[in-house]
């Protein structure tokens, strides 16, 4: 196919050696299937910002961090090289999300090259080779659904101890390749430590996971496993062979303010005693 303008730089310094053809354009992207060497892989050609569906949001910028000072500035002012710098970071999220995420084992598209707004990465395949199909296009039994939404919660929990929040996750996002599910789709996924959004982010990934699942197997609706999870990390305790039940019990257990109140006036007494001494002495 004729080379697009956006993967001309990669055919010119030598990263690419053939376009095959569109895999699928999406809010944010479109996806190519190409040929490095003897590997086929995908690229993925970002849309310009007032061409994308998918807005930036401050709910999932909050907590990045840009090195460059003068880019930071900029960005806050809204210039047009701020709007830029901005657009840059919107897409490098993406590619430091997925060196992240595939170096702590999360099932992620393996990433290989970011150059020219194109990042080039892992073409996820089928049994027979082919590319794999996006989990919203199958159909599933009942095994296959609580087979996959287990997988898939692993996962879940897998990114957020690498301290990672996908932002986004839903069938949609989710390729099923011949070793099973994959995490696609990562610019908007934010820092679980730095984002006061994180945790409600979390738990909306998890319900869509429950939700979709639920179609095949129905108990999975009533599953709780996004706060069990999150309840979990909050204590420091979230490791990636926790065992979880789906179940989860906010402790309703009333705040012992008289206590609260006890430790105050002690400290209070401590103070009015240490300032009597030094107005003794």
């Amino acid at each position: 196919m004729k080379i697009p303008k956006r993967l001309q730089p990669l055919v010119e310094d030598g990263l690419v050696d053939e376009v095959i053809r569109q895999l699928m354009s999406g809010k944010e992207a479109m996806v190519f299937v190409v040929r490095c060497g003897e590997e086929v892989r995908c690229a993925k050609v970002y849309k310009e910002a007032n061409k994308r569906s998918f807005r930036q949001s401050t709910d999932y910028t909050e907590g990045r961090k840009v090195k460059s000072s003068r880019k930071a500035r900029a960005i806050e002012k809204g210039s047009k090289y701020g709007r830029q710098a901005q657009e840059e970071a919107w897409q490098s999220a993406e590619v430091d999300a997925l060196y992240r995420l595939a170096h702590a084992g999360v099932r992620v598209p393996t990433p290989h090259n970011f150059h020219e707004g194109v990042l080039l990465m892992e073409l996820v395949t089928d049994d027979n080779g082919n590319a794999a199909p996006r989990l919203n296009d199958l159909v599933l039994d009942e095994n296959q659904a609580r087979e996959y939404h287990h997988a898939l919660i692993t996962q879940v929990v897998r990114m957020l101890c690498a301290g990672v929040v996908h932002g986004d996750l839903s069938e949609f996002n989710i390729l099923v390749g011949s070793d099973g599910p994959v995490i696609i789709d990562l610019p908007q996924a934010v820092d679980a430590a730095g984002n006061n959004h994180a945790s409600s982010m979390l738990e909306r990934d998890v319900t869509n996971l429950a939700n979709y699942f639920g179609q095949f197997a129905p108990e999975l609706k009533h599953t709780q496993y996004g706060k069990e999870i999150w309840s979990i990390y909050e204590k420091g305790e979230l490791t990636t062979d926790v065992k979880l039940t789906g179940r989860f019990e906010r402790s309703l257990k009333p705040a012992d303010l008289r206590g609260v109140l006890r430790e105050i006036n002690d400290v209070r007494k401590e103070e009015e005693a240490r300032l009597l001494r030094m107005s003794d002495a």
